[in-house]
């Protein structure tokens, strides 16, 4: 018997080998080859963030990027934060929300600035009239081949970027959410199994599972949930701009189960949710999209 709605999800999706494809980070979407699917056809909404308000950092590419759309398919409004270098897709991405009726706020900036982190909060709840999700995923990522290649000013970048910034914005944030409100922040296999040239990012992911759990012991007391994601090999700009060598981008997911990267939208689902109120008894969890890699 067959039934049409079912796919061999070894298949689904491109495979490896990629062509080479050098970019300036942080990248765009509309320059991977092949292009990456963050839902803008294949994801179907069923109401579950009806009403909701959501801010999305890194809200214009990959994961952010389907998940801002996820959302919005879902019946929230949305904001999405990025660098102003990122602006051609992000305008994709109000689009994208605007289509559905929903509200979209974009907010370009620099979240290694703790002033900018504060405002941008403060423009989401703004422009979405109050905030109930939050998504930290903004995040930045560059292959160093040994210790001694890792400037301090590159270590302070990943850092500020990956976990400094994901402070800052929740700081800011949680005097906006109500009860029943969510954050969900963006781990990493690499938190679990860390990569030698990813000596940096890899601490900063292994730091956002620690600082995830503690959050949610705290922030339950008023009744917010707070949870990870920890994805595996997906398909986003981060790695061909300078996050994999490229030579390991023409072989990227291939040592997943499926033999190929993740989509962006293959981790949409789990982001909506653990937004919703179907995950109202989870909190301090991580949810690993690993390919089949898990996490400890």
């Amino acid at each position: 018997m067959t039934n049409t709605g079912l796919h061999d999800p070894r298949h689904l999706y491109p495979h490896p080998p990629f062509a080479k494809q050098p970019q300036a980070a942080p990248g765009l979407d509309a320059k991977m080859t092949p292009g990456a699917d963050h839902g803008e056809d294949s994801y179907k909404g069923h109401g579950r963030l009806q009403g909701r308000r959501a801010l999305v950092t890194g809200g214009d590419s990959g994961i952010g990027r389907a998940a801002a759309i996820a959302f919005a398919r879902e019946g929230a409004d949305v904001a999405i934060a990025y660098l102003p270098a990122e602006e051609k897709d992000a305008q994709e991405v109000i689009e994208l929300i605007e289509a559905e009726g929903r509200t979209a706020v974009a907010l370009p900036g620099d979240i290694t600035d703790e002033a900018w982190c504060g405002e941008l909060v403060e423009r989401a709840a703004k422009g979405l009239g109050g905030l109930d999700i939050l998504v930290i995923n903004a995040g930045h990522q560059q292959t160093r081949e040994s210790i001694d290649k890792v400037s301090t000013a590159d270590f302070d970048e990943t850092m500020k970027t990956n976990l400094y910034a994901m402070h800052w914005i929740a700081q800011a944030a949680v005097p906006h959410l109500p009860a029943g409100a969510a954050i969900i922040t963006t781990a990493s296999i690499q938190a679990y199994e860390p990569s030698a040239a990813l000596l940096d990012y890899a601490t900063t992911k292994a730091g956002i599972v620690a600082y995830t759990k503690a959050l949610a012991k705290q922030l339950i007391e008023k009744g917010i949930r707070v949870n990870a994601v920890a994805p595996g090999p997906i398909w986003t700009p981060l790695q061909p701009s300078g996050g994999q060598t490229q030579q390991k981008v023409q072989k990227f997911g291939e040592e997943s189960l499926f033999g190929r990267p993740g989509q962006p939208v293959e981790l949409a689902a789990v982001y909506v949710l653990l937004a919703s109120q179907e995950a109202s008894y989870i909190t301090g969890e991580v949810y690993g999209v690993t390919g089949g890699r898990g996490v400890a």
